[in-house]
């Protein structure tokens, strides 16, 4: 299985649960992921990391394409399904309009839905009609949605003191 990481993993992140700082183990599981094939997120959460322009814009800069993914091929179709979605349902057009023009999470779920592979996000399911929500999108497409702590507990992440 494989993960398609939110912009909101990675701030609050190092925010709050995995700060650099003190936590850097995190970071590094992350590479380490990368580099088995089970985590990555997308070019658009990379250029939401790179406005931010502070440690963590530095940390997205050094990783390239092997870790955020650019669209491919199947992804446009994807990007079709996702968009009908959103429009048959019961949104206001200003919540279509922002989830399919602003931000990375229209291409987040788009690229999970092509690439058979789950997402991981803090946000959660909502019955508001104001705001597309990515866990929304993925269940409305059938794209698996977790949080990130189901995904280091179901990858038996361990972040462990040294001796």
């Amino acid at each position: 299985m494989a993960y398609l990481l939110d912009a909101n993993i990675f701030i609050q992140g190092k925010k709050l649960h995995y700060g650099f700082d003190f936590c850097p183990a995190f970071w590094d599981w992350l590479d380490e992921s990368n580099a088995n094939g089970t985590v990555f997120s997308i070019e658009k959460v990379r250029d939401e990391l790179l406005a931010g322009n502070d440690d963590l814009s530095t940390w997205a800069q050094e990783r390239g394409n092997a870790f955020f993914l650019a669209p491919d091929a199947p992804t446009s179709s994807s990007l079709a399904a996702v968009s009908t979605w959103a429009s048959r349902g019961n949104y206001e057009p200003t919540a279509i309009s922002t989830f399919l023009q602003t931000g990375a999470d229209y291409y987040l779920v788009a690229q999970a839905h092509a690439l058979s592979h789950v997402v991981v996000s803090h946000e959660i399911p909502s019955n508001s009609t104001k705001r597309i929500k990515i866990p929304d999108a993925c269940i409305g497409v059938g794209v698996k949605v977790v949080s990130p702590y189901e995904m280091l507990r179901t990858e038996k992440a361990r972040f462990v003191l040294g001796a």
